[in-house]
This record gives structure tokens, sequence and C-alpha cells, in this order.
């Protein structure tokens, strides 16, 4: 049986990657955009949480829902990060700019006794970049992809009508493909390193719901971080280099540490028809130090243990929406989010083609008796950042003498659309 649950996950996770290769939007390559209405108030909604994407955003929130709750929703990205070489030149662009995710939520609350039970099904992490071979970092990288499927069933206690509290397992199914050159320019030869795996991994996450007056809420929400045991395998190949001419693949491990997050939020609610929220959204990626790629007797030169060394740093998102509300249940919502950046120059990587961002949205809604909809547009932003002085994370870009240095820019557009069940 519980064999049978792992296939059904694994192929769940299979399904919700099939409609497109995410790409990499914001924190890290951290996805916060669970929910059309959320995301239209510029994810500022930790302190109000009043649908069952409250899963993701602050489960204590899913005490203020009645009955059964069903919503589920797909967020659809363009996204065109650029670089350009120090010095100028051509502009490089990635390939494959389009990507969508979707998620799921149900809810679940108790008539005779302040229990709220939730389950969601979404994807808090991904990344799906590749980069051309001439760009002059082909040897730092060239592809890199991350899917993340997380499981989370919740459980939240309304203590007073103005206090909830709640708590909730994480089960997590990742799968990561990483791949460099190992010369320092395009070649007609077959030159590569490539390490691919899939692991499994739990954690739990807690949220607090309080107002103490009509007319203000406080939220706050806890993800523990979790480590990713990547079970999978190296493949490298360089040619015309006798003994490794021919691809070779080792059985391989890495073990990534994913990061705590923290966000606290204010909802201001001035009169009904008004809700201004604030949140304040830190994510620890100092867990991405040093990963040790473990490989089983490769030949030389490559070495058993492949140290990539990351030493990104703690990062903040700075959240701020506004809802008005209107008659027959229709709602109107903008929102704004500064998003710092994660990635020092010391050990820049071109995968996360990190900066920092400005995130600007606007979204309708209508919330009826049986059915809710929302939609949201978004659209990011992100000034030229100047890399000088880098290091590559792993020796093939060393040997090849080669620096991620260069100018990056970022924009995105996005429609996120979301709809709801009462039942």
């Amino acid at each position: 049986m519980f064999m049978n649950s792992l296939k059904a996950l694994r192929f769940l996770a299979a399904m919700a990657f099939a409609a497109a290769a995410l790409k990499v939007s914001a924190n890290g390559f951290r996805l916060p955009d669970q929910d059309a209405f959320a995301t239209a108030r510029g994810e500022a909604f930790v302190a109000t949480a009043d649908n069952p994407s409250a899963i993701y955003y602050n489960p204590a929130g899913i005490t203020q829902l009645k009955g059964d709750q069903l919503r589920a929703g797909i967020y659809a990205i363009y996204l065109d990060p650029t670089f350009t070489p120090p010095g100028g030149g051509r502009t490089y662009q990635i390939r494959q700019n389009f990507g969508g995710i979707p998620q799921l939520f149900y809810t679940h609350t108790l008539e005779i006794f302040p229990l709220s039970f939730g389950l969601g099904v979404y994807v808090p992490y991904g990344g799906s970049v590749t980069w051309p071979h001439n760009t002059g970092f082909n040897a730092v990288a060239t592809k890199g992809s991350l899917t993340y499927l997380r499981v989370n069933p919740v459980v939240a206690y309304k203590i007073l009508p103005s206090l909830s509290i709640a708590a909730g397992a994480m089960v997590n199914y990742a799968r990561i493909d990483l791949e460099q050159d190992l010369r320092p320019y395009p070649s007609r030869f077959a030159n590569f390193f490539r390490f691919s795996g899939e692991g499994w991994s739990a954690g739990y996450n807690l949220g607090l719901l309080w107002q103490p007056v009509e007319k203000i809420s406080l939220g706050a929400t806890f993800r523990s971080a979790t480590t990713m045991p990547f079970e999978g395998e190296t493949k490298f190949e360089l040619q015309p280099l006798a003994g490794l001419s021919t691809p070779q693949e080792r059985r391989a491990r890495a073990d990534f540490e994913f990061p705590m997050t923290v966000v606290c939020g204010l909802s201001y609610r001035p009169t009904p028809k008004w809700n201004l929220e604030f949140d304040a959204d830190y994510t620890d990626w100092s867990s991405f130090g040093v990963v040790n790629i473990h490989q089983v007797a490769p030949p030389r030169p490559f070495t058993a243990n492949v140290p990539v060394t990351l030493n990104w740093q703690p990062s903040w998102m700075y959240e701020f929406g506004a809802t008005r509300y209107f008659d027959n249940g229709w709602h109107a919502s903008a929102g704004y989010v500064f998003n710092e950046n994660s990635v020092p120059d010391a050990r820049y990587t071109p995968l996360a083609a990190d900066l920092d961002r400005h995130f600007l949205s606007v979204g309708v809604g209508r919330k009826g008796k049986k059915f809710d909809f929302d939609m949201a547009y978004q659209f990011g932003y992100g000034p030229d950042r100047t890399v000088t002085g880098s290091k590559p994370s792993s020796k093939p870009a060393d040997f090849a003498n080669q620096k991620a240095d260069g100018t990056y820019e970022f924009m995105s557009h996005a429609v996120i659309v979301t709809v709801g069940m009462h039942f």
C-alpha cells in the first residue's frame, strides 16, 4: 500500500510538470505564487488567509472557512532573463521562456468542534534554465532544472474566536538536473558533465492568526528547512580524449538543504470594503553552502567527491497589497513585491540569474455562494545587475578559466487563474 502511494505521488509530480517546464521566477527559485487572489495582492496574504490556499500562506487561516471547500489554479509565466558579457557585445537569452504550474487545496471544518483540516498539493520551488553554449560561461553552467512537488496536510485549531493556530506535515518529491561543459568554447565534439537525481524529504509548517481588534489582523507562518537527498547518477563525456570519448555513467548522490522560511504580516481593514496588508517574508538561503556530489569510482581526472560551492545568502521579500470589495461578491486587488537577490557576486551562477526584482500585480474576482474565481496579472522587472569578481562553483570552470561575470537583466509577465467551490 505504501509503495502504491509513492508511485501515485510520483505520477502526480510527473503530471504536474507535463504542462510546461517552469523557469526561475523569484527568490532564488522559490515560487510564492500559489493563488490568484494572493498574487493580485502582491502575496500579502498571511494576515488575511481566508481561502483554502491558506494551507500554503498561513494554515491557521483555514479556521475562517466553513464546511468543505476546494480551490485549484494554474500560474502561467513568460520569463526573459538576459546576459551581456563584460565589455558589451551580444546579449544572450535563455531558451524556452514559457512555463506553468498547478496548485490544489482542500479544506474541511467541523461543525461541532473548532477544528479545521486541509490538504495542499503545490510546487514551492522550481526552475528550468538552458543557456547557449557560446556565452563565455559554458563551463560554469549550461543547463539546470528542478522539479519539486509538495503534499501538505494541515490541522488548525481555533483557540478563541480571535485566535487560531495550525501545524502541518510537508512531504516532498524532487528531481534535479545540472549540466556544464568541460571545454571553454563550443565544440563539435561531445563534452559535458551532468548530475541527475531524485529524492524524498519531509518537514513541517506552522501558522498563527490573531485578530486583537476588529480592524487589525496579525498573521505568521513558518516552514522548516528540509534536506533533499538526491540519488541518481553523473554522466560525462570528453571527446576526443582517450578513455573519456564514450559516455561514462556513475552512481551518485548529493544532499541539498532547502531553506527555512518565515512570513509575518499585518492586515488593516479601515472599513468592511477595504483590506490593506504588509508582509515581510524571509528565506534562509544560507542553507545552500557547499554541496558535494559523491560519485562511485569515477575515472581520472574526475574525483569521487565533486564540491559545488554555492554560498547563497538569506534574503527578504517585502509585500504590500490592497483589496477593494464591491457588491455581489466582487473584489479588485493590487499589490507590489520587492524581492532581494539571494546569490552573491562571489559565487554567482547563471542558472539562478538572480538579482533584485520588483513585481507589480492587479487582479479581479468574485466570491459566490457555491463558486469562486480569481484572475491576476503580474509584471516583474529586475534592473541591470553587473557581476564582477565571481569565482566558479565547481572545478571544470576553474580549469577552463571561466567566470559568470557580466550584466544580467530580468523581465517577466505572468497570469494566474484560480477557481473555488463550496460544498
